[in-house]
């Protein structure tokens, strides 16, 4: 009984982890479109808050798993961070005409 109430309570961390690595990247995309200074750094710092609550989080969800369970956890987390730098690196820089200039 205290295994599933366990599995339930990091079902739990997980989702609210999911989602607040969401808000935090749409923190960060709103932060990217305004041209406002404040309102940037606003929003960054905001970004940066959720993601403190996500390590938090992730250290609790961490320490209840087995040593198999984080073994398999570590390689998941390593290729979302990948495909999250992948997704990165094709965001479109500065057009040509603004790079090229002599």
């Amino acid at each position: 009984m205290q295994n599933k109430k366990n599995q339930s309570n990091v079902g739990q961390m997980i989702q609210r982890c999911h989602k607040w690595r969401q808000k935090r990247k749409q923190y960060i995309d709103q932060a990217r479109q305004t041209t406002d200074e404040i309102e940037r750094e606003r929003l960054l710092q905001t970004a940066e808050h959720y993601g403190r609550m996500v390590n938090t989080e992730q250290g609790k969800i961490d320490s209840t798993r087995d040593p198999k369970e984080k073994a398999e956890a570590a390689a998941a987390a390593e290729a979302e961070k990948e495909s999250s730098e992948n997704a990165d690196d094709e965001e479109p820089g500065f057009p040509d005409f603004i790079t090229n200039l002599k």
